[in-house]
């Protein structure tokens, strides 16, 4: 399997656990269920989120804005799939975290054209201070943008 077959199967398999955590959540909980974890620091919830990245846009009334935020989503996916095709011109680390991303953004895409929200379900707190809940496909975007930022940021890497 070259490269290209890695990071296409490292999407997949992110887009794969992500669709099959969002079922688990879906079919077996109800939005006012909580699952306490590690109690007072993380719980499983079940959450839909109509808005972008830490609930951006979740309050918006516009007519279409779950049409514009599928239409966006697409075209980035667009952009990865060209990046993620000449995969044998990156490093490791960048290859890497473009998969995640890749992976992470067409689980969240596939809930916003089968919905129109996205399921989030990880739901951490300490003390007062509560983020915002998210879930896998997330966690994969965190972690491929970290990895590009790794990779920019080391020694003797050509940023042009």
């Amino acid at each position: 399997m070259g490269r290209r077959g890695i990071v296409f199967g490292v999407a997949a398999g992110v887009f794969a656990l992500d669709r099959w955590s969002k079922w688990v959540v879906e079919t077996r909980l109800t939005p006012w269920d909580t699952k306490a974890v590690i109690p007072g620091f993380f719980n499983i919830v079940s959450s839909r989120n109509a808005g972008v990245a830490f609930g951006i846009f979740q309050e918006s009334t516009a007519r279409y804005r779950t049409a514009m935020l599928i239409a966006f989503s697409m075209i980035a996916l667009a952009v990865l799939l060209v990046m993620l095709w000449r995969v044998d011109r990156m490093d490791r680390p960048t290859a890497g975290g473009l998969a995640l991303i890749f992976g992470g953004a067409a689980g969240n895409v596939f809930d916003r054209i089968r919905t129109g929200m996205v399921t989030d379900f990880l739901d951490f707190q300490a003390g007062s201070v509560h983020w915002y809940t998210f879930n896998l496909a997330d966690s994969a975007i965190c972690a491929g943008a970290g990895l590009l930022l790794l990779s920019m940021l080391r020694p003797g890497t050509d940023a042009s």
